[in-house]
């Protein structure tokens, strides 16, 4: 399969970011863990080992611990370095260091996104899971940053007469459900929530990117940097497309939720067509 992403420029980027910090860069995942409390808050039982697949930050393991509800906690990253000295396990990018059915709980907040495999993360993510173990995740879906790839694209065909991806693809919420069913999650749900963030321009946005280590790492990425006029003219574009009446622009990002459980025989089951009791005509005719 040609990959779609250079995880080990990805991974640089990362490293880059949490090396030199930028204060408030991380607001996507404290956002997105804040959304992790409450949906772990909603699920009305307790977890024996938990794991935190590649949050790059303490964000997921935090709130694990906050909830009460895993009686242990393991951190799993690429690099050593997002440990920040904390302890964890160090494992290549798209596996999932743990035996079958080892797992009660798996979460993973935003990296996804970045891996060339995902139908096959989520097949050993499943495997890891005991039955009845649930899997919560969150990343970057279609609809991200659309504005940027719209300027991006309308500026460089523009000036050069054709233009090379800028922004990596992402996946749409209903592939997402697709997915967690194919890799054989009992009760998948997929749901998506749109966060629209205000800059000045789009050198704010694209340093913003940079600060949380977003940057292309497309593997079929242009070779050639852009110019200063490229982006001169897409920040014009942008400005003229997707500014507010105050001048400052907008960018969407989509957060892209997916849950499913580990499949166990005291899960509910949908009833076998023709099993039911009542026909839906009787009950419209009888309210």
């Amino acid at each position: 399969m040609q990959p779609i992403m250079d995880t080990d420029l990805w991974l640089a980027h990362k490293r880059r970011a949490v090396i030199d910090p930028v204060d408030g860069a991380d607001f996507l995942m404290r956002r997105s863990a804040e959304d992790l409390a409450d949906r772990l808050g909603a699920v009305e039982r307790s977890f024996g080992k938990a794991a935190a697949l590649f949050c790059q930050t303490p964000a997921a393991v935090d709130v694990l611990a906050a909830s009460g509800k895993a009686a242990e906690i393991v951190r799993v990253e690429a690099d050593a370095a997002f440990l920040g000295g904390a302890a964890g396990l160090i494992a290549p990018l798209e596996t999932v260091p743990f035996a079958p059915e080892s797992l009660d709980l798996a979460v993973s907040l935003l990296s996804l996104q970045a891996m060339n495999d995902i139908p096959g993360m989520l097949v050993q993510i499943r495997r890891a899971l005991r039955p009845d173990g649930l899997f919560l995740g969150a990343f970057a879906g279609a609809g991200t940053l659309g504005e940027l790839r719209e300027s991006l694209l309308a500026a460089e065909t523009e000036l050069y007469g054709g233009a090379s991806p800028r922004v990596i693809p992402f996946t749409d919420v209903r592939d997402a459900g697709a997915l967690l069913q194919r890799a054989g999650f009992a009760l998948p749900v997929a749901d998506v929530e749109t966060v629209t963030v205000r800059y000045a321009n789009l050198f704010s946005l694209m340093a913003d990117l940079r600060a949380t280590g977003e940057t292309s790492a497309l593997a079929d990425r242009s070779r050639r940097p852009g110019t200063r006029s490229l982006f001169a003219r897409a920040a014009q574009i942008y400005a003229e497309r997707f500014s507010d009446p105050d001048g400052r622009i907008r960018a969407s990002f989509s957060i892209v939720w997916m849950s499913g459980w580990a499949p166990d025989a005291s899960q509910q089951k949908p009833l076998k067509p023709g099993s039911a009791k009542v026909s839906l005509k009787t009950i419209l005719e009888n309210p």
